[in-house]
């Protein structure tokens, strides 16, 4: 018969074992709220070190001189591109944007898609640096010929998410979205519409929830969704909302559903171009 005290001990045993269960359980909820949108991308942000190791590996290139307020020219802002050197994601690094943007004027930005065009005007009062780095990626064709690699059709949830770079050719589906440029930025144009954060037709920047860790994924609505206020407004589609509707209505795999939620496309899009210029 076993004594008091092994009796005891059994009991405190058990009790912290299902303590320990709790906390996972609740560890895991958290996880999943965070990765509502998130772009998988693990976000390590090395600024000193960074920066000296692009500087170095470029070679003779000389980097652009941070903006001050005294060399911004009339008309820009400046803008703070942040080092990152792929902490847990994949880096394609095809350099950074000017330190300076325009702050007026709008751009087209323009998806030559596999299932059809689609476009979008960008406030560049809004989204000066956002813009500016759409400009220097698509400069770069940072996007052309990869898939919009995420889709979540739920009841206030309709999104397609796109803007991986690997997310293209042979086995592409197990990037799983976590390419990105080597660099971050800070949010702009956060939403003030509390009913309609982000309506039918939003463009709106990916980010891993943190502060700052906005990059090259993005998410277009194909209806009103509802969600944090984290992420900027990109723009808004002017022609092809009818293709995004079509992808979303047609749904996904379910590859996301245990974190972030939703899956691949299963009617696949193929970015074949993109690219930003200033309306006419």
């Amino acid at each position: 018969m076993s004594s008091i005290k092994d009796r005891q001990r059994a009991a405190a045993r058990a009790r912290l074992e299902k303590e320990m269960a709790e906390r996972s359980a609740a560890a895991r909820k958290r996880r999943q709220r965070q990765a509502i949108i998130g772009s998988a991308i693990a976000v390590v942000l090395i600024a000193g070190a960074a920066v000296w190791i692009a500087t170095s590996l470029n070679g003779d290139d000389k980097a652009d001189p941070p903006a001050t307020a005294s060399n911004v020219p009339a008309g820009q802002v400046a803008c703070t591109w942040t080092p990152d050197q792929g902490g847990g994601g994949k880096v394609k690094d095809v350099g950074t944007p000017p330190p300076t943007a325009p702050n007026t004027g709008s751009d087209v930005l323009t998806m030559d898609t596999n299932l059809g065009v689609v476009k979008a005007t960008v406030d560049r009062s809004k989204v000066p640096c956002t813009a500016a780095s759409f400009e220097f990626l698509a400069s770069k064709k940072f996007w052309d010929n990869t898939k919009c690699h995420r889709l979540v059709n739920e009841a206030s949830f309709k999104v397609l998410q796109c803007g991986d770079p690997f997310a293209s050719g042979k086995g592409w589906r197990e990037t799983d979205g976590q390419g990105g440029p080597s660099y971050t930025m800070a949010e702009e144009n956060l939403p003030t519409d509390t009913k309609k954060p982000y309506p039918a037709g939003s463009i709106a920047m990916a980010n891993t929830g943190q502060p700052g860790s906005t990059g090259s994924q993005f998410f277009i609505c194909s209806e009103d969704t509802q969600l944090p206020a984290n992420y900027t407004l990109l723009g808004t589609i002017t022609d092809g909302l009818n293709v995004i509707k079509d992808v979303v209505k047609a749904g996904d795999d379910g590859a996301f559903a245990q974190n972030a939620g939703g899956g691949h496309p299963k009617k696949e899009v193929t970015i074949k171009t993109l690219t930003m210029a200033a309306a006419q």
